[in-house]
C-alpha cells in the first residue's frame, strides 16, 4: 500500500479548519473572534475559504498559551505543527516557483 503525500498547503488548511472549529465551539472565544475579526457569523463559512482568513485563525489561536495549549490537546498537535501551518498559509504560493 503506497502512503500518500500531502501538500503542506493542504495539511495547513486542515489544521487551520480544525482550529476555526475550537474557536466556534466555545461562544466567548467566537465572540472575541468575531469581534477582533469585524465579521459576522453568516460570513464566516465564506471567509474559511481565504487562505489568509485561516492563517488569520491560527495567529488568534497562538497568540494566547492557554489557548494554543487547548487546541493543541483537542487536536493532538504539537503546537509546533500549528505555528508552521500559519506560516504556510502566510506564503505566497507564487514565490515558491521562484528561484
Amino acid at each position: 500500500m503506497t502512503k500518500r503525500t500531502q501538500n503542506p498547503r493542504e495539511v495547513a488548511e486542515i489544521v487551520a479548519i480544525q482550529a476555526l472549529s475550537f474557536v466556534a465551539g466555545d461562544p466567548e472565544r467566537l465572540g472575541m473572534f468575531l469581534a477582533e475579526t469585524g465579521i459576522g457569523p453568516e460570513t464566516l463559512r465564506s471567509a474559511a475559504a481565504d487562505p489568509r482568513f485561516l492563517a488569520g485563525v491560527l495567529d488568534f489561536v497562538l497568540r494566547d498559551d492557554a489557548t494554543v495549549k487547548a487546541f493543541a490537546a483537542a487536536s493532538e498537535l504539537d503546537p509546533t505543527t500549528i505555528a508552521a501551518a500559519r506560516e504556510v498559509l502566510y506564503e505566497d504560493p507564487a514565490e515558491r516557483d521562484e528561484p
